[in-house]
């Protein structure tokens, strides 16, 4: 059950930083298109931003944690590991980037978003540093 488990977890990861890697990236263009007056791009950026947030982004971010939890219950063991600690922490910093992510939909849906692109193309690095730490957590172990 474990490794079914484990499976399915990380398709979820793949999927979640997919998009966690893919809606920033529209932001950019977004910002682009809104400070080159670009209307008809702007509203497609607005549906493509809302459909990836909330059809693929967010239910891998709970199939993530729903599908951790899981895996935690089933091997208990790991959560006296200060690896585990550290990858856990870093999973709440990204779930609280998701939810940047959405405060940046909800400000470009109602056009009030100021940020520009170069903002944007800092802010989609972010969940790049995440990845590469838990990687080296999960991995290597180091502590």
């Amino acid at each position: 059950m474990y490794l079914w488990v484990k499976a399915f977890h990380l398709m979820a990861v793949v999927t979640w930083f997919a998009a966690l890697f893919y809606l920033p990236r529209l932001y950019v263009y977004h910002a682009m298109a809104r400070d080159s007056g670009e209307h008809e791009s702007i509203a497609r950026f607005k549906v493509m931003e809302r459909k990836l947030y909330r059809g693929i982004m967010t239910p891998s971010m709970i199939a993530v944690v729903v599908l951790g939890g899981i895996l935690l219950a089933l091997a208990p063991g790991w959560l006296s590991q200060g690896w585990m600690h550290a990858k856990l922490l870093f999973v709440v910093l990204l779930i609280a980037y998701h939810h940047v992510c959405l405060i940046y939909l909800k400000q470009f849906a109602e056009d009030r978003c100021t940020k520009r692109h170069v903002f944007f193309r800092w802010f989609n690095e972010l969940p790049v540093l995440a990845l590469i730490a838990i990687m080296i957590f999960v991995v290597v172990k180091p502590f």
